[in-house]
């Protein structure tokens, strides 16, 4: 797995890939809520809060991540190489994690710098100070868990398609759904479905309030969707 893992990371950073996958992220959310005029931005919001960029990263994630690991198997297959990787004696599952490991780590590289933002927002308070370390602490502990799924999500999808747009069209797909899709749905149906989707656990977390079933939720569902790619790789 160790290698698989290296390899990961490798390929990430050979390549300008690891390093867009960063940049964009960052510059994403710090246009939005540094510069953009809006709802977002601190400045315009007039409260020492980095709610609007636990708003907003989820939704940058979920085109950012299956970008990344759009290639994670379908490349592999593409190339002729997951053949050969199937018949070394590691087995599936630890390749399966070793790629959702890479991704991860990479996720955790980007989301490392915005700590920077707890800080200059820790300056801006009136008093120095005035922040809510308990909910900040909480929504990027949120954070790490949808780039979990959200990676999970991806790998599962580059293992049951050859073509990296589909992978990367069907990841998009399926995040959106875990994301938003059932808070939606419970809207229009009026059923309380929401607790099914990603938004109500992190929304929860996201307060300062660690519950050990939204840390279970984020395990159980990445684990779920690394079980279904490890079938996949089996059936291949």
């Amino acid at each position: 797995m160790l290698a698989i893992l290296k390899k990961e990371i490798n390929s990430f950073f050979s390549t300008s890939i690891g390093y867009l996958v960063i940049g964009i992220f960052l510059i994403t959310n710090g246009l939005f809520i540094w510069v953009f005029k809006g709802e977002f931005n601190i400045l315009d919001y007039g409260f020492a809060d980095l709610s609007g960029y636990y708003f907003i990263a989820p939704w940058i994630f979920i085109f950012l991540i299956p970008a990344i690991t759009m290639k994670s198997f379908s490349e592999e297959k593409k190339q002729g190489t997951l053949e050969i990787l199937l018949t070394t004696p590691t087995r599936n599952s630890q390749l399966v994690l070793g790629k959702f490991l890479g991704a991860f780590i990479l996720i955790i590289l980007a989301l490392l710098p915005t700590l920077l933002y707890i800080y200059t927002v820790h300056q801006l308070g009136n008093p120095i100070g005035n922040i809510d370390l308990g909910s900040t602490f909480g929504a990027y502990i949120g954070l790490l868990g949808i780039a979990m799924i959200y990676c999970a999500i991806g790998i599962f999808t580059s293992s049951i398609s050859n073509n990296q747009i589909v992978a990367f069209i069907l990841a998009v797909f399926f995040c959106f759904i875990m994301y938003y899709g059932f808070e939606g749905l419970s809207e229009i149906t009026g059923r309380s479905i929401e607790k099914i989707g990603i938004k109500s656990h992190f929304n929860n977390i996201s307060k300062g309030i660690i519950d050990t079933r939204d840390i279970m939720y984020f395990f159980s569902v990445s684990a779920l969707f690394l079980f279904f790619t490890s079938l996949t790789l089996t059936k291949n």
